[in-house]
Order: structure tokens, then C-alpha cells, then sequence
């Protein structure tokens, strides 16, 4: 029996740092030249990533094999998210992200967004750096084969979102390079245990489950529907369990 062996993925890793590295020099840029950069561009082009956000994630969604797991667990997710208050302490962080930022850093210049208006934008932003379907599935593509083409890929459209968002969010927007390295690197370790576990179909059900909260991502940063994406996070985690047991008992 041929078995694949996984490549150590703690001796090969350079995908997460490469993204993490071009949010946090993308977004000091963006706060750096916020008061330069045209008033049209700050508003015109995160609708642009707004819109490739909700793009990507129906690209996603239509992968899907069981559409019953994909719904229930994105329930089952949104409801534990809710019920945890994930949303709530995500903003909390995000709001001590940016005091850090504001004490050792210069301010951004003022967007005129309210406190609350700020915190929201500041959760759609660091759930689409850190929990989009195409940074998690390249994390844990370049764990098991030590591939980084994915994750260097969607290191350019990262460094272009956070130089835009800084223009509005300041330099905490570069603080996010934290929390995203920090889940990369721990999805590309995880990778050689979880990926040969996984089949396919698991995996496009989980990229679909991912697909509908980018897609409620994109209506948030358009602010088109506040969804609390935040606390649909949970059901990326169910969506692999529900998707087996679902194949086992009905096919």
C-alpha cells in the first residue's frame, strides 16, 4: 500500500508570512497616504472588493454536494457564534487592536464614521483577511504539500484591500497581520493531520460553508445587509463532521 507522506509543514512554510507580510506593509501604506488618496477611490474601491468578496464566494457555493449540511451547518454555526457572542469580542479586540495602534502610532486621518460604524467595518474586514475560504483552503494545501502558490496569490488582492480599508480603519488595519498569521500558520500544521481525513466532497462542502459567509461578507462591506459574520465563523468547523454524516446515512 503506497501511503503519501505529508511535506513538514513547520520546515516549508512561507505562504502565511508572505500574506501576513503584505497586509501589514499594504495597510501602514493605506494609513500612511490616507489623506492623499482621493475621496472617490477610498469609496469607490472597497464596493470592488465588496463585490470580488461576494463573487468568490458564490464561486464557492456552487461546489456544493450536500446542500442539507451546508444549510444546517451554517445554523448550527451561526447559532453557537450567537449564543458565545463571538461578534461581540472579536469588536472588543478589534477596538484594543486599535487603541494599541493609536498609542504608538499617528492617527489616521478622521473618515467621519461613528465609533459603532468603525467596529463594524473593523469586523468585516479582519473576517475577510483571516477567515476567507481561499486563505484557509491554501493554509491547509500548503501544510499537506508544501505549496504556497495559493496563499501568494491572494497576497496581492490583501495588500490592495488593506491599503484602501487603512485610508478608513488607520493603522490597526496592519495589526491584523497578527491574528491572520497566527490562524494560517496554525491551519498549515493542522493541515497534515486533518487533509488526509478529508475527501472532495468534504472539502467542497467546506468551501461552500466558507462561500456563504464571504458572501454575507460582501453584502456587510458594501453595506448593502449587516450580516454578523463574525458568529457564523463556528460553521466552518461543523461543516466537514455534518457533511460525513450526512454522506454515511443518506448518501
Amino acid at each position: 500500500m503506497n501511503v503519501a507522506v505529508p511535506v513538514p509543514a513547520h520546515h516549508h512554510l512561507v505562504g502565511p508570512w508572505i500574506d501576513s507580510a503584505s497586509v501589514l506593509f499594504g495597510g501602514a501604506i493605506g494609513a500612511a497616504l490616507a489623506t492623499r488618496l482621493p475621496e472617490r477611490l477610498r469609496t469607490a474601491l472597497p464596493l470592488t472588493f465588496g463585490l470580488c468578496s461576494m463573487g468568490l464566494g458564490v464561486a464557492l457555493i456552487v461546489q456544493v454536494h450536500h446542500l442539507a449540511a451546508m444549510v444546517l451547518s451554517l445554523i448550527l454555526g451561526a447559532g453557537v457564534g450567537e449564543l458565545i457572542f463571538l461578534e461581540k469580542g472579536i469588536g472588543l479586540a478589534g477596538d484594543r487592536i486599535r487603541g494599541i495602534a493609536d498609542r504608538f502610532l499617528p492617527r489616521s486621518a478622521d473618515s467621519g464614521e461613528s465609533e459603532a460604524e468603525y467596529l463594524q467595518t473593523f469586523v468585516a474586514v479582519l473576517v475577510l483577511f483571516c477567515a476567507s475560504g481561499t486563505g484557509i483552503f491554501g493554509s491547509m494545501k500548503e501544510g499537506i504539500t508544501g505549496d504556497p502558490t495559493i496563499l501568494i496569490a491572494k497576497s496581492f488582492l490583501d495588500f490592495f484591500t488593506a491599503a484602501i480599508f487603512a485610508t478608513r480603519l488607520g493603522w490597526a488595519t496592519s495589526a491584523i497581520a497578527i491574528p491572520q498569521c497566527i490562524i494560517q500558520i496554525s491551519l498549515a500544521l493542522g493541515a497534515t493531520v486533518i487533509m488526509p481525513l478529508t475527501t472532495p466532497v468534504l472539502i467542497a462542502d467546506f468551501s461552500s460553508v466558507g462561500g456563504l459567509i464571504m458572501l454575507a461578507t460582501g453584502f456587510r462591506i458594501c453595506g448593502i445587509l449587516r450580516f454578523p459574520v463574525a458568529n457564523m465563523l463556528p460553521a466552518l468547523a461543523f461543516a466537514m463532521p455534518i457533511s460525513a454524516l450526512w454522506a454515511r446515512f443518506f448518501g
